[in-house]
């Protein structure tokens, strides 16, 4: 028995999510500060419509960078934004910040940027093998 939702639901449950969510977390209801992880607003330009669009996110916080993930992998509009539009703003704390992503998701090919600190060279390289398991992550990097 297949128990998969459908796409449109999957969609449409995330988007009614986020409407209530976001607003929260960008005035920082709920951002990483004492602890290391928390949640974002990521604001990233669509990939079809070139239009801001903004998904609330769980985030690590690694020194000035900052780590999102998710299973969904390439089903996650976020991963498709971010790999065709790298330059993005986020919410933490109720602050904007403006970033460049790095992105690792199924299937593509990537190479780490040099600018990337050792330890994050590091973490990128053992994460990678989890994007054939459908993961996607981004490295958000202050500018």
């Amino acid at each position: 028995m297949d128990l998969a939702l459908p796409a449109s639901f999957e969609r449409e449950f995330f988007r009614r999510l986020n409407a209530v969510v976001e607003p929260a977390v960008r005035c920082g209801i709920g951002s990483p500060r004492l602890l290391p992880a928390g949640l974002i607003v990521l604001e990233s330009i669509g990939f079809k419509s070139g239009l801001p669009r903004r998904t609330p996110l769980v985030a690590m916080k690694l020194g000035p960078h900052i780590l999102v993930a998710t299973v969904r992998g390439e089903r996650s509009f976020w991963v498709k934004n971010l790999r065709k539009k790298p330059q993005v703003r986020l919410w933490r704390g109720g602050r904007e910040i403006r970033a460049r992503a790095f992105v690792l998701a199924p299937g593509k090919a990537f190479r780490r940027p040099a600018s990337l600190p050792g330890y994050l060279q590091e973490l990128t390289a053992r994460l990678q093998p989890l994007t054939s398991q459908g993961w996607a992550f981004a490295v958000l990097s202050p500018r």
